[in-house]
């Protein structure tokens, strides 16, 4: 059976997100934002960051609650959010500071889903 590009994950594209804490911080929303300049980030990236902003606090909440599948929920709104942020936007930009922000934004996913599943425990 086929992959249909629809379904391809970024670990299957080969999008290496950089190693950071499970917990967004200060710098790493200042990355994802800017630093205090308007950002021009196209609109799906300003979207995923919005649906991020949604997500995250829905998820954290639920998961306080023993929620998961709330919390897993929460995450799901993210779907169409990330699916057209791939399908639009290049992650490795030429520009370091967009590439940055990029993958600062990843890592902040790739964290608030970290918190509902660790998908590295499962073994097999």
């Amino acid at each position: 059976a086929g992959t249909d590009a629809s379904s391809v994950t970024p670990a299957q594209a080969g999008v290496h997100l950089p190693a950071s804490p499970p917990h967004a911080t200060p710098e790493m929303d200042s990355r994802v934002r800017g630093n205090g300049d308007a950002p021009d980030y196209p609109p799906e990236q300003t979207a995923l960051i919005a649906a991020l902003d949604a997500a995250e606090p829905t998820a954290a909440t639920a998961i306080e609650a023993e929620d998961f599948a709330g919390a897993m929920a929460a995450l799901a709104a993210l779907r169409a959010p990330i699916d057209d942020f791939f399908d639009q936007v290049t992650v490795n930009d030429p520009d370091p500071a967009r590439r940055e922000a990029r993958l600062a934004m990843l890592d902040q996913f790739r964290n608030a889903v970290h918190r509902v599943a660790d998908f590295s425990k499962i073994e097999g």
